[in-house]
């Protein structure tokens, strides 16, 4: 694992991932791709990320897919998870996550550009609020690993939308959907669950 530094990127597991950051000998790391399309939780009700399904699973079944070398490398954090910054919306406990999905915060301002000026400072009438002027937003575009053509898709955050029947997400133009997309059916006007799921973890180097 030489020359693993921010920005790289790194095979793990099976999956190919980018550095997001480095503290203490272990990397933040965030796979390269959508790797999968699922719901944020499993029935249509007021949930956080503590007890939503996509959390169960990721720690779960996902995790348990690691073999015990890989396994023994992923180091688990506490996490936290503040309300929605403009609604208010109710984040949850804080969770110790092995795998976990970023939050509002870690990606606006920290790991895909600084854009927390734009977080903090809503301008009237926003849904997003980059409205496609924000000049990181092409560092949060991902593509759907599984389609042969690798298009370009929207995935979800941590945080809770608007309400807690909904979760934050990147918009494939890299906007983000701060009101969130419905934690069941995703984008409903596709007519199924198809939010994209880009796993992040903390990995002993």
């Amino acid at each position: 694992m030489e020359d693993i530094k921010i920005d790289s990127s790194l095979s793990f597991g099976g999956y190919h991932w980018r550095v997001l950051d480095i503290r203490n000998n272990t990397a933040l790391i965030i796979t390269e791709n959508i790797i999968e399309q699922r719901a944020y939780h499993d029935a249509y009700k007021d949930i956080t990320w503590a007890d939503c399904a996509l959390r169960k699973y990721l720690n779960g079944e996902f995790y348990d897919n690691f073999n015990a070398t890989d396994q023994s490398r992923i180091m688990p954090v506490i996490n936290k998870n503040p309300d929605n910054p403009w609604y208010g919306s109710k984040g949850g406990t804080d969770t110790q996550d092995s795998v976990f999905l970023l939050s509002i915060e870690e990606v606006v301002c920290k790991y895909f550009g600084d854009s927390s000026s734009k977080l903090y400072n809503r301008g009237k009438n926003q849904k997003y609020w980059f409205e496609r002027k924000d000049e990181n937003n092409s560092k949060r575009i991902a593509r759907l690993e599984a389609n042969k053509g690798g298009i370009i898709w929207w995935w979800w955050l941590r945080s809770p939308g608007r309400v807690n029947v909904k979760a934050v997400y990147i918009h494939g133009d890299g906007n983000i959907g701060i009101q969130g997309n419905n934690i069941l059916k995703g984008n409903i006007s596709d007519g199924k669950c198809t939010g994209g799921v880009r796993p992040a973890l903390w990995l002993k180097l």
